[in-house]
């Protein structure tokens, strides 16, 4: 069996026990701990490290987005905020023009990879942006103006989602005709104990595209990956009956056991480890006890669970070695 024929039996919940884990260090981590990191980049077949040496970007650094948005970068190597919004006011939506989907990527360099892939006996996989529908409309408006928007009923508003999905829905159905197995969505939903707006706001503005796309992929045998930080448990289910088959959930803000309910044996879970709490300020004992945790009442004999780990500022490195010790040792605990 190779990895495609692996990948579409855990798509189906029908695959092996192992869990499998992706660290992601981040460039200021490096900085600070430089080669004592080096080892955890080989030292399991179950934990895949990577580790960013170089910065990419510099503190302060100012950019603006294919979709006419600026951005400002605070800290070096990390995520920016996005301070100009091209559509901050409504009469500029009359002549706003929104990316072309061509120039998204190299389609042709994408073919050869999928190919590629395909040739290995590997799993293609498709992608779109952080910020797909929901912040994207935040950083077109600004925030507060596209939370007025939502609770006033603007009717811009639904011109915008549209000219928003039809961008998306153009990308992934060229994806799609290259053939992938499966695309990775990304959309923070959720704040750190809530929703920012109701369950049937996200229902009235939200969910009807996320259903039209994520339909499109299921239709033509496309998986779908789902990146969402934030507290997002009332809406879990909205998202699996709109097609998603790989959910990406942080662990803390969610609660494991609040997982397990409505999420667990229905979905793949790619569980987003804890990078506020326990792994920052407790013990690496405590760290790896967490991680065990979460493989105990999320993992399976038929598997459906991965976990991915970012790691930033501030996490000491007896915490990193614990936590990725414990990605290895538990890695098979379900195979019996």
């Amino acid at each position: 069996m190779n990895e495609r024929e692996r990948f579409r039996r855990r798509m189906a919940l029908d695959g092996d026990p192992e869990v499998r884990s992706h660290i992601s260090i981040t460039y200021p981590v490096w900085k600070e701990y430089g080669t004592a990191l080096d080892e955890l980049e080989s030292f399991s077949d179950h934990v895949r490290v990577g580790i960013s040496r170089t910065a990419g970007r510099a503190a302060n650094a100012r950019e603006t987005d294919r979709w006419g948005c600026d951005w400002v970068y605070p800290l070096e190597a990390l995520d920016g905020i996005c301070t100009g919004h091209p559509l901050a006011s409504w009469e500029a939506l009359a002549t706003y023009a929104p990316p072309d989907p061509e120039a998204f990527t190299d389609w042709d360099q994408a073919r050869q990879n999928v190919e590629q892939a395909h040739a290995r006996g590997d799993a293609a996989t498709g992608g779109t942006d952080h910020g797909f529908v929901f912040l994207r409309l935040t950083y077109l408006r600004g925030f507060d103006r596209c939370m007025m928007d939502m609770a006033e009923g603007r009717p811009e508003l639904l011109r915008l989602i549209a000219i928003v999905e039809q961008y998306w829905m153009d990308v992934v159905r060229r994806w799609i005709d290259l053939g992938v197995d499966s695309i990775g969505f990304g959309d923070d939903l959720g704040l750190q104990q809530a929703l920012p707006i109701s369950p049937a706001t996200w229902r009235q503005y939200i969910k009807p595209t996320y259903q039209r796309i994520f339909s499109c992929c299921r239709d033509h045998g496309v998986h779908v990956s789902l990146h969402t930080d934030g507290y997002i448990l009332d809406i879990i289910p909205d998202l699996l009956e709109c097609g998603v088959s790989v959910l990406n959930p942080q662990d803390l803000v969610n609660g494991v056991e609040n997982l397990r309910q409505r999420a667990w044996g229905r979905v793949c879970i790619n569980l987003d480890i804890d990078r506020q709490s326990v792994t920052v300020f407790g013990t690496p004992e405590q760290s790896a006890a967490h991680v065990r945790h979460c493989i105990e009442r999320l993992g399976s004999p038929r598997g459906g669970l991965d976990l991915i780990w970012g790691v930033y500022p501030g996490t000491p490195l007896a915490n990193i070695r614990a936590v990725a010790r414990a990605m290895d040792e538990h890695a098979m605990m379900w195979a019996d």
